[in-house]
């Protein structure tokens, strides 16, 4: 089967990607599979946004990486992401282009059974557990992006707590990209047995490079009876890099899975978050913040299906749009047949600076079963030229208004923020972001 005209490699790329991994049998047979797959799938489905014209085929060729022993041997522009001297860097993880390179988890979590690593080297090490995990979430054959991922996955992060421990430390991955001609594909795969509790965080950044790329990541989570997971992502790339990123949760009774997302990104977007509310009461947060500039075409979505019975879920989205930059912000509520005393709650709200910005946001509220509680609210317009008018005259100049703008319509979610160090991180790339 020929598949270069329809998928970014060929079947012998993704051959040797396995056997320079020492790769099991198993995992080298689903890459083949995938690629195989992804040139019999269709592109998925994007609300409103027509992905079919951007460059899809940018996603460079699987590159070695050479592994460092100390974090002054990270590149440069990875390690700014702790700017703070005081950062905790015991427990991190740490990709490069297309491979980890540093990887480091405190001694007293390692004796708790812990596992904090990079997925290449939990295929290895813990091989049983990886399998029993990976690609259940996201199925490889949903669509070409997932299959091209599963096909050219590389880095990534395993993360595995088991049942009663509980992790109060954040643990960190930071995922930094700098070679255009690199492919870029990391996947994060969570698993937190019963009871117990962790908090992750990661960012994705990259150096500023001249040519398109495609950043194609997966993130699954599974959340077992009684525990929780606080997943925290930050995406702060290049302007010529397309950014399209999958998270799923599975999260089972009385499980609770929350997620925190700044789209920072400088490039095209999709993001795509989704909790499935398996077990009777699991519960799903997520506050999701996203500011566009330039040209950017960002749809973000957010997404929870609920299967078990008191089932809850929360969705908080704001969106802040600049110049000619366009949003299409998804707001998904499922309650399926079954999920009685379900309650489901969803806010989008789109603020547009700039008479050539585009923002929609779409609640969408899907009920299979009568004995439930579901609730939406949305907004998109202009920012109010009275609140900038009034602020110019006090001698505040236009672009620093509208920056107060945008902090004052952002700080209500930026503050439930689990703890002071990430409202701190994400705050520095939303500064960031307006000060382009």
């Amino acid at each position: 089967m020929s598949t270069e005209m329809i998928v970014p490699v060929d079947r012998e790329t993704v051959a040797a990607l396995s056997r320079s991994k020492n790769e099991p049998a198993w995992l080298a047979e689903l890459r083949v599979q995938a690629l195989e797959k992804a040139a019999e799938l269709n592109l998925p489905i994007v609300e409103k946004t027509k992905i079919d014209r951007w460059n899809l085929q940018a996603y460079g060729t699987p590159t070695s990486v050479n592994a460092v022993t100390a974090w002054n041997e990270v590149p440069a522009f990875i390690r700014e992401v702790f700017e703070d001297e005081a950062a905790d860097l015991n427990n991190v993880v740490v990709q490069h282009n297309s491979g980890a390179v540093y990887s480091q988890l405190q001694e007293d979590l390692k004796q708790q059974g812990v596992i904090f690593t990079d997925l290449e080297t939990a295929v290895r090490e813990h091989e049983a557990l990886v399998k029993e995990y990976l690609f259940q979430a996201v199925a490889y054959d949903e669509h070409r992006i997932a299959a091209i991922h599963a096909a050219l996955w590389n880095g990534g992060v395993f993360l595995y707590v088991p049942k009663n421990v509980e992790v109060s430390v954040p643990l960190q991955a930071l995922f930094g990209h700098d070679n255009a001609s690199a492919t870029f594909a990391p996947h994060v795969l969570i698993v937190a047995d019963s009871n117990s509790r962790v908090n992750y965080v990661d960012n994705f950044i990259s150096a500023e490079m001249s040519e398109a790329s495609v950043i194609n990541g997966v993130v699954e989570v599974f959340v077992k009876s009684g525990a929780q997971v606080n997943y925290a992502s930050i995406h702060h790339m290049g302007a010529q890099a397309a950014d399209i990123s999958y998270r799923r949760a599975h999260v089972e009774n009385d499980g609770r899975i929350e997620w925190v997302v700044g789209e920072m990104h400088n490039g095209n977007a999709v993001s795509e978050t989704t909790s499935i509310l398996k077990g009777n009461g699991s519960t799903s947060d997520a506050k999701i913040i996203c500011v566009g500039n330039g040209e950017q075409k960002l749809n973000i979505t957010t997404k929870a299906v609920h299967f078990g019975k008191s089932s809850d879920s929360q969705m908080i989205t704001r969106a802040v749009m600049r110049e000619q930059a366009s949003s299409i912000i998804n707001g998904i509520t499922k309650i399926e047949k079954g999920a009685t005393k379900a309650n489901g709650e969803q806010t989008e709200r789109v603020l547009m600076l700039s008479p050539k910005a585009r923002g929609d946001a779409n609640p969408i509220l899907l009920i299979d079963e009568d004995d439930v509680t579901a609730g939406h609210a949305a907004s998109a317009g202009q920012v109010n030229q009275e609140q900038v008018f009034y602020m110019m005259s006090r001698g505040i100049k236009r672009e620093d208004a509208e920056k107060l703008i945008i902090r004052g319509f952002l700080d209500p979610v930026v503050t439930e923020l689990p703890n002071e160090e990430l409202q701190t991180l994400l705050r520095r790339y939303i500064e960031r972001k307006l000060g382009q």
